[in-house]
């Protein structure tokens, strides 16, 4: 039977691919490439081993020939070598080169048309790169360099037999496919322009010319050959090819120029609904302009075109590519596609405007305008009839185009990602590694470019697995290199953006490729971002909770604003230096409404930005506070945060200056910015340490603890306290390592982590002095006495409860000395509840009040209502603990108000309103649930489990459904079976079918 082999493109044997591993695929290219002749063994070696034979090549050749003899026939051993026996024909590279031959012939006896075909058939053979799929280079070398050369050769020759036969107007998507591969063949461009100039675009073929030239001039610093200068002369004296008689469009004909639709085009379903919606609302009584914008390479042309595809408009579809295309050039095209008679365009762009609104007024057209640069170039090239549709592309929403709707095309969603790359390099691969085709999604960013450039390279190299291709891009460096195939390159497509903008954009994005975040506001650099999200680099985000405008970008564009500031300005460095000040004061002022304190004088009140300087040191200097954000002193401080919800606005608070409710507004807006503003200052640490800023960097991660605190963000906490200490210690500043150690304290001890927290107190105490040392000692006495608690069957008390005494009498009388009204009031507060005493926690109330503290007064405040309780006092207790709710309540405090509830929730129980208990336990378990607090969740779900136990079903129930919705976000399955055990144990005393 006879077999047919493929080398253009993968080996190939009968339509299938070729059997084998890699080094048999190579020994059968290799006889098949020299087929029917024989090939020696020395070559055969040399080729398969790409030149470096080991010393037994030899005979382990003889096996990988007995191997492929099993699955192909006609294989010989001859002397000195092997061959194969089939004819010329059986392989596609010698039959390729036998029709290229007869083509030649023909053209050489004057059959221009049997030898355009002949061509076309010989171009027809080949499927991809020669050799694509074979490792040895000295095999591609010898072989698939000259079968390339010829291809390309043979191209031109049947290109400009089309010309000759009136064919221009067909050729030109091969032939800017062709330039575009291959920018430095000067025939292909030559073939380009007399095809645009037969199909009479000239100010096109004008343009071609500029390109060739400029590409010519940067990339081998030449000026155009003769035949391409005779080309531009061709076009300027109007002489050259011009279609033949009768083949001229009549005014009334239907054009069709839509590019062809992409054959795998994946998902899209909501943006293509909003199409045929929004076309077909109006489809009838005014013409429809519909603008999709979005980031390069997002897809926007592919979208539109697709969508063009399956809308059938009665007189035609037209398609021009804007650019940075001036518009009378685009409607001098348009115009001819109309029907417009040569020389009948008229020289003036109003004249031409006049021209196509009167050729469309009539006309029911789909007109797709493909990547507009602004509204100006647009606005000449709507169609006027009515029923007509316009699709115009932009990386830029064009707000001033009148009556136009639009859509803003985003990446795609991870599953649509998939499939598309699934459709690019086959679904048989991507089941076979799903994982790894997700992260390869990821770090394509989902975006469709870049997952098509990831698909072909997997076409192009059968031989590597996905895991191997997401291994090569997870490196930055290299990732955008990674990115390009052939005429495809997502740094390509983001360079285009990147021309385009003026110099002070430029330099915007460069600095703004300083910083590692994912999003950020103007503040960061002091400037408006909207003109980089109009062109398309950058994407606004909306509004923050803070009231703020948030920018984001891809993290491609990310990487190649990097690249930009790296090669043009010499790295991040100078940009990081230049903004850490504006920085590090920002987040100081906002730290200092948190926790007010002015280090050393004792004078530690709040002020407010508009009427005082903020509090703190000198710009630069650590407020050295000694209070923590929150929790009663002998316990863990828990974890409490911001609430969302809108902006403040000082017009929606009553009284004036000095009213608690307007600087409780002040202080929650900043808990808010700080709150909006904690991803890009979390990533910041890292930027500054990785440019060597090792002051900016710790200094930084020591501001941002109390926020960490207050939202119970612990994975941003550990994570910039260990960059923090590195970078204390990399600039040898033995006080910033003890603050961001005593950080790193409150942290083990909001996680229960006594031990941990006492060690990193312990190696903080020999690098501090004066009032640290006393902030560190406070801070050790916390943890001993959670240390000191009573456990299970103890009869005798911990030695651990005299030693936070000692440590809290300690510390109380260093900050009295030195006149540090902030550390007394929390050493106050930290003895009076470890011995209960009413006296010293009011003492502890009124500091706090006389400082404009509030949180510190909430604080003190709980302590008081948890001694109350203990004693049965409970009006008192549900007084104190009602105005702990009121403060926190106003800062927006969400976790502090949680921990207050569960107070109240006990007072109301100890009370015997067991519907109330169930209501305030139920709302804080939500609350702990939505922050992931699994140890406050616990014990939420501990008093509901009480009234279960009680029988108040319903309130049980209604409290445990409130907070499924968002017990997920603990994470924890045990805690979860829990609650769903409980709603169903409610559900059944109340008689519920579940």
């Amino acid at each position: 039977m006879r077999v047919r082999f493929g080398v253009l493109g993968p080996l190939r044997a009968d339509g299938g691919r070729a059997p084998g591993p890699a080094k048999h695929r190579t020994l059968l290219a290799a006889l098949l490439l020299s087929a029917p002749e024989q090939v020696p063994v020395e070559r055969l070696m040399s080729v398969v081993w790409d030149g470096r034979p080991p010393a037994s090549a030899e005979s382990v050749l003889r096996v990988y020939v007995s191997a492929l003899r099993k699955q192909v026939d006609g294989i010989r051993t001859v002397p000195g070598g092997y061959l194969i026996e089939v004819t010329p024909d059986d392989v596609d590279c010698h039959r390729f080169e036998r029709l290229v031959a007869a083509a030649r012939q023909a053209r050489a006896a004057g059959q221009v048309a049997e030898a355009a075909d002949g061509f076309r058939a010989a171009l027809g053979l080949w499927r991809g790169q020669a050799l694509a799929d074979i490792e040895s280079s000295s095999l591609r070398r010898a072989h698939a360099v000259p079968l390339e050369e010829l291809r390309l050769t043979a191209l031109e020759e049947r290109v400009e037999l089309d010309l000759r036969l009136g064919r221009g107007a067909e050729v030109i998507g091969e032939l800017r496919a062709l330039v575009g591969a291959h920018p430095l063949r000067e025939r292909a461009w030559v073939r380009l322009i007399e095809a645009l100039h037969q199909a009479g675009r000239r100010s096109e073929a004008l343009g071609a010319y500029q390109d060739a030239r400029r590409t010519l001039v940067e990339e081998l610093g030449l000026e155009p050959g003769a035949e391409l200068t005779a080309a531009q002369q061709r076009v300027l004296s109007g002489t050259g090819p011009r279609p033949p008689v009768g083949d001229v469009r009549r005014a009334d004909a239907v054009s069709d120029e839509l590019p062809p639709d992409v054959s795998d085009f994946t998902g899209r379903r909501q943006a293509l609904d909003w199409i045929r919606r929004t076309a077909g609302e109006q489809a009838q009584a005014a013409p429809v302009h519909l603008v999709l914008h979005g980031p390069p390479g997002c897809g926007k042309s592919a979208l539109a075109v697709h969508a063009a595809t399956g809308i059938d408009l009665p007189d035609g579809r037209l398609y021009a590519a804007l650019g940075a295309r001036p518009a009378g050039a685009v409607l001098e095209d348009l115009l001819r596609s109309l029907g417009c008679p040569d020389g009948a365009v008229p020289p003036a762009l109003d004249d031409r405007v006049r021209l196509y609104r009167t050729m469309t007024a009539r006309r029911r057209l789909l007109v797709v305008l493909d990547d507009a640069a602004d509204e100006a170039q647009v606005r000449p090239l709507l169609p006027t009839g009515p029923g007509s549709l316009t699709l115009v592309t932009s990386r830029s929403s064009l707000p001033g185009l009148e009556a136009a709707r639009t859509y803003e095309l985003g990446v795609l969603d991870e599953d649509e990602a998939v499939a598309m790359l699934a459709g690019v390099a086959g679904h048989e691969r991507v089941r076979a590694e799903p994982e790894a085709a997700r992260r390869i999604v990821r770090l394509c960013d989902h975006l469709p470019l870049a997952l098509r450039i990831a698909g072909s390279r997997l076409v192009r190299k059968p031989g590597w697995t996905l895991d191997h291709l997401a291994g090569r891009l997870g490196d930055e460096r290299r990732r955008l290199d990674e990115l390009s195939a052939g005429d495809l390159a997502v740094r390509g497509s983001l360079a285009l953006g990147y021309r385009g903008l003026p110099d002070p954009e430029r330099r915007l994005l460069r600095e703004l490729g300083a910083w590692s975040a994912p999003d950020f506001a103007s503040w960061v650099l002091g400037r408006d971002l909207e003109p980089l999200a109009e062109a398309g680099l950058l994407q606004s985000r909306g509004l923050d909770e803070a009231g703020q405008e948030r920018y984001g970008w891809h993290d491609l564009t990310r990487i190649y604003a990097a690249e930009r500031l790296s090669e043009e300005d010499g790295g991040p460095g100078g940009v990081l230096a230049v903004r850490a000040e504006a920085i590090l004061e920002r987040t100081r002022q906002a730290r200092a409404a948190l926790l007010p304190a002015e280090p050393g004088t004792g004078r530690t009140e709040v002020h407010r930005p508009e009427h005082d300087a903020p509090a703190g040191g000198p710009p630069g200097e650590p407020a050295l506070e000694s209070g923590s954000a929150g929790g009663p002193p002998g316990e863990p401080a828990p974890e409490s945060g911001s609430a969302g919800g809108p902006p403040w606005d000082p017009a929606l608070e009553t009284g004036s200056a000095g009213d608690p409710a307007l600087e409780t507004g002040w202080l929650r807006q900043e808990a808010r910015w700080l709150s909006a503003e904690r991803r890009f200052l979390v990533a910041t640490v890292d930027d500054f340490h990785r440019a060597g800023l090792y002051e900016a960097a710790w200094r930084l991660a020591f501001y941002l603890t109390p926020l960490f605190e207050l939202g119970a963000h612990h994975d941003d906490w550990h994570a910039t306290t260990a960059i923090g200490l590195d970078a204390a210690r990399a600039a040898g500043h033995r006080r910033g390592e003890a603050l961001l150690l005593r950080g790193l304290a409150d942290l083990h001890r909001a996680e229960g982590r006594t031990e941990a927290a006492a060690a990193a107190l312990r190696a903080a105490q020999p690098l501090a002095e004066g009032l640290e040392l006393a902030r560190i000692t406070l801070r050790l006495g916390l943890v001993q006495a959670l240390q000191a608690r009573p456990r299970p069957g103890a009869t005798q008390p911990s030695p651990q409860a005299a030693q936070a005494e000692q440590a809290f009498v300690r510390a109380l009388r260093a900050f009295e000395e030195a006149g540090d009204r902030r550390g007394r009031a929390d050493a106050l507060r930290a003895l009076g509840a470890l011995r209960q005493d009413d006296e010293l926690l009011r003492e502890s109330l009124a500091a706090y009040q006389e400082l404009g503290d509030p949180r510190g007064e909430a604080e003190a405040l709980l302590d008081l209502a948890r001694m109350h309780l203990a004693a049965c006092r409970l009006s008192q207790a549900r007084d104190c603990v009602e105005r702990r709710l009121g403060l926190n309540r106003r800062l927006g405090d969400r976790l502090p108000e949680a921990v207050a509830l569960l107070v109240l929730a006990e007072v109301a129980r100890a009370e015997g309103a067991l519907g109330a208990a169930v209501s305030a336990a139920g709302e804080a378990l939500e609350t702990f649930t939505r922050y992931g607090d699994r140890r406050n969740a616990a014990q939420a779900l501990q008093l509901v489990r009480a009234a279960l136990e009680c029988d108040d079903a319903d309130g049980a129930v209604d409290a445990l459904v409130s907070a499924m919705g968002e017990f997920d976000g603990l994470g924890g399955q045990e805690g979860k079976a829990e609650v769903v055990r409980l709603v169903q144990e409610a559900r059944r005393r109340r008689g519920q079918r579940i």
